[in-house]
């Protein structure tokens, strides 16, 4: 059965319009362009570690990782890298690709 996941961020944006979310909560929202082409947006909340991304057309919460330096998070078979340096997503088994802020 192929069910399509409801996308986070019309979820946040309604919620948000109905006065669920506390006044003081910050939320930033982060959108990318890759250099295969794909796009991205992320969302990151401040009571929340984790990153909720909608890519390839479906919403997907990755968990904060362990990283050597800058942020790392994964899940549902993707990584994201943000860095000083750079930012890099990894879908599945493609090569990881670096992305820029739109």
């Amino acid at each position: 059965m192929n069910r399509r996941q409801p996308s986070i961020f019309g979820a946040i944006l309604f919620l948000g319009a109905a006065g669920s979310l506390p006044a003081s909560a910050q939320t930033t929202f982060q959108s990318y362009r890759c250099a295969d082409g794909s796009q991205f947006m992320v969302g990151f909340f401040e009571y929340d570690k984790r990153a909720h991304l909608q890519i390839d057309g479906k919403a997907v919460t990755l968990a904060r990782r362990l990283g050597l330096s800058g942020a790392r998070y994964s899940g549902g078979g993707i990584t994201l890298r943000i860095t000083k340096a750079a930012t890099m997503v990894k879908r599945g088994r493609r090569p990881p690709t670096a992305c820029e802020l739109t």
